[in-house]
């Protein structure tokens, strides 16, 4: 699968001033989101995304938001839907950290980890699609679509035929 939703930033053309890229897929870019993403479609996709490189520090910041429209199967009526997604999100990349470092690195649950900058780009399209990802319901449903069950058995036929029931029977 080639790769036609793409924007990548080379790291060494970047300037400590923070700059602003808006993105927006345009319509044959949208059916490659699709499979990235596993959705029955996607309509939209757009991010407004700020970039800021500190040297010193060989830290990028990238912080911002993304947009999308996805259609999905609920899960309760197992109808297709358009719902819109909106997530903020924030992260950052250190430019001189390895994957092998990375790996190497012991950290708990709350530090903030830099995702390290690879073969010098970071793609502001994939971290659209990512964003946009973490925020998709697993299971998603129609708003206002409720999940209700009843049992097809009694709560006495339920005990009955409960196989710790049976063993206790079979104990006295």
């Amino acid at each position: 699968m080639q790769n036609l939703f793409s924007y990548p930033l080379v790291v060494d053309d970047l300037t400590a001033s923070a700059k602003k890229y808006h993105l927006t897929a345009k319509k044959e870019e949208l059916s490659y989101i699709r499979e990235v993403l596993k959705v029955v479609d996607v309509k939209s996709l757009s991010a407004e995304i700020n970039v800021k490189y500190n040297k010193k520090e060989h830290q990028i910041k990238v912080w911002g938001t993304a947009d999308a429209q996805i259609e999905q199967t609920s899960v309760i009526s197992l109808e297709n839907f358009i719902k819109p997604y909106h997530t903020e999100f924030e992260m950052l990349y250190d430019t001189e950290l390895t994957v092998k470092e990375l790996r190497e690195i012991e950290i708990s649950i709350n530090d903030e980890v830099p995702d390290p900058v690879i073969n010098g780009t970071i793609n502001l399209a994939d971290i659209a699609m990512e964003q946009i990802a973490l925020v998709l319901d697993d299971f998603p449903r129609m708003e206002g679509e409720v999940f209700e069950f009843t049992s097809e058995f009694d709560e006495e036929t339920t005990k009955a035929q409960n196989p710790f029931a049976v063993l206790a029977k079979l104990k006295k």
